[in-house]
């Protein structure tokens, strides 16, 4: 018979708390959603950089964006925040710049990385899905102190507000981009090497807080 480990017992600030073999399955969720998410935007920066002039490299933009959405959608229903509406919030924002660029998507007769490059104002709406990651980005920034992810926190809305106004020239966003996508890169290699444990927190913080809401709920 193969003896059972017992599991680790860690002390929380609100009490002790074990590591389930689900909490490590969300956070290699978690992780998974970044990678992929990351691929997919690398390959569509480098393919813009390399051929933005190639019609079918400009089809080839949609489904990879399609699949950046939902790997970042995949990583925040599994990623670990303290402040459930700071979480609920992200969500939402992801869900609004879904919407947006489906809409925009099927709404405009050019392909779809193209409509929102030649109309800026499309970033109201489209722009929510960054905000989202950039959410992930700073929180990661607060929580491990990570060098890129401080970078990509200021470099997301530099990059989508400079060019809904007009500011940046051409050299510019293609130097943020290519920045963007070579740190976005670097961040979800380096969350795949990272210990498990640090990613789900401290699950006594999460325990209070719920325990908090649940009280509030039953006052008069």
């Amino acid at each position: 018979m193969t003896a059972s480990v017992e599991p680790m017992i860690y002390q929380g600030q609100f009490g002790e708390f074990t590591i389930t073999q689900d909490d490590r399955r969300g956070v290699v969720i978690y992780r998974s959603g970044l990678m992929v998410a990351a691929l997919s935007f690398a390959i569509g920066v480098g393919l813009v950089l390399w051929q933005s002039h190639n019609p079918v490299v400009v089809q080839l933009l949609t489904p990879l964006y399609t699949v950046f959405w939902l790997g970042l959608a995949v990583s925040l229903l599994t990623i670990h925040i303290y402040l459930e509406p700071l979480h609920r919030a992200l969500q939402a924002f992801l869900l609004v710049g879904g919407v947006a660029s489906l809409a925009i998507a099927h709404l405009s007769p050019e392909p779809f990385a193209q409509t929102v490059y030649s109309n800026p104002l499309t970033i109201f709406g489209v722009g929510f899905t960054f905000v989202a990651l950039t959410g992930i980005y700073f929180k990661e920034a607060f929580c491990f102190n990570r060098l890129e992810t401080k970078a990509l926190t200021p470099i997301v809305p530099t990059l989508l507000i400079g060019h809904l106004v007009g500011l940046l020239p051409l050299a510019v966003e293609q130097m943020l981009l290519a920045s963007w996508a070579i740190l976005f890169l670097v961040f979800a290699v380096r969350k795949v090497m990272q210990p498990i444990p640090p990613d789900i927190g401290d699950k006594s913080v999460f325990d209070y807080l719920h325990q908090q809401r649940q009280n509030q709920a039953k006052l008069p």
